[in-house]
């Protein structure tokens, strides 16, 4: 008798382990939560992004010219502007994504 174990006994004592603890090699991850999670911080950091761009060219506008804080509020709400059209976009696009075609009901009616 040999002192090595037997190969397929293992493979099947580890496929049996796996089913138990539930560990599936297709499974996913993650949850619906979870990606509801990060389509949430996705657009938060659209919108940051944003008012950050903005912010900063306005900023460096009135830099350079020495004028008052006028161009940095104006980007500013520009940023905000453009930051929330992209958030607006990326959800639409998740909404599409997640109910298949309810936006081609809304354009036949």
């Amino acid at each position: 008798m040999s002192k090595e174990p037997d190969r397929e006994r293992l493979e099947a004592l580890d496929e049996k382990l796996k089913k138990l603890k539930g560990e599936d090699e297709g499974a996913d991850t993650g949850g619906a939560d979870m990606n509801q999670a990060n389509m949430a911080w996705q657009m938060v950091i659209e919108l940051v992004a944003g008012l950050g761009i903005g912010f900063g060219i306005g900023f460096g506008i009135d830099a350079v010219f020495g004028t008052k804080p006028i161009f940095m509020v104006l980007f500013i709400l520009l940023g905000f502007a453009a930051g929330v059209k992209v958030m607006l976009g990326t959800a639409a696009h998740m909404q599409e994504k997640q109910g298949g075609g309810a936006s081609s009901d809304k354009e036949e009616g």
